[in-house]
């Protein structure tokens, strides 16, 4: 089944100061994706931006694709004009997929890494004990669909605008710290000083912990190697091995 599809904007709005969500109906069958795999997108209406820009899957519904987003660059400001009724051209789904939990687990977002993780918890409704950190309450999104399918959420924010004030990876290293029952296997996505802190949390633990990692990407089928990153055992595509690792295989 091919990976490349022209798609119709669907909806396309802010869902808060600094998110837009953009839901896309692809116009031909596609591979069905999996939690923690993404697309690239069209980034604009013309050829400028010329490179495709990579998003991870938000959710699936309906015959629908949607991607949460942040305004940042030149890519993402030019996607930001699609209107509905718009047409764009997708590739995907791509990547590798979080593996399948067994029972309850640990997921762990950092600001727009929810993106990456509400397909996971939606799978598996019930059974996520979600840890959610960000700059600001204005920067938490997608509230109340994460109570929805989470069975507990546990927040920070670095101004103490809403749930505890610090980083979520210290709320995290508490519970951990506190339990004597095996630990529940982690699933994270967020900005890299987050993933690198949370390595450092978890370094010394016996517990799985899969990442999904956000690097540049040109093509995003493995092919121009510009998205690297050093593991254990030498340098790996994130497009392609990716994104989702295993964080002890990851070279901090």
């Amino acid at each position: 089944m091919p990976r490349y599809c022209n798609a119709v904007v669907d909806e396309h709005g802010f869902v808060s100061r600094h998110f837009k969500l953009l839901r896309l109906r692809p116009l031909s069958e596609m591979q069905e994706p999996k939690a923690g795999q993404f697309y690239m997108l069209q980034a604009g209406a013309t050829s400028d931006p010329l490179l495709k820009r990579p998003f991870s899957l938000f959710k699936r519904e309906d015959g629908t694709l949607s991607f949460l987003y942040r305004i940042r660059g030149k890519g993402t400001q030019s996607l930001a004009r699609f209107r509905q009724g718009d047409s764009i051209r997708v590739i995907g789904p791509l990547g590798n997929r979080y593996p399948v939990p067994q029972g309850d687990f640990i997921a762990v977002a950092g600001g727009i890494g929810i993106a990456s993780l509400l397909s996971l918890l939606e799978g598996y409704p019930g059974r996520a004990h979600l840890f959610h950190g960000a700059r600001s309450a204005e920067e938490l999104v997608m509230g109340e669909e994460v109570k929805r399918v989470a069975k507990e959420v546990i927040i920070a924010t670095d101004d103490g605008s809403a749930g505890m004030r610090g980083v979520v990876t210290d709320l995290l290293a508490v519970r951990l710290g506190m339990t004597t029952e095996p630990l529940l296997p982690i699933y994270a996505c967020g900005p890299t000083p987050m993933l690198r802190e949370l390595h450092r949390v978890v370094a010394d633990k016996e517990v799985r912990c899969h990442v999904s990692l956000e690097e540049h990407m040109a093509c995003g089928v493995g092919a121009c190697l510009g998205c690297v990153v050093k593991t254990t055992s030498g340098y790996r595509r994130v497009c392609k091995e990716g994104p989702v690792f295993d964080m002890k295989e990851l070279a901090w």
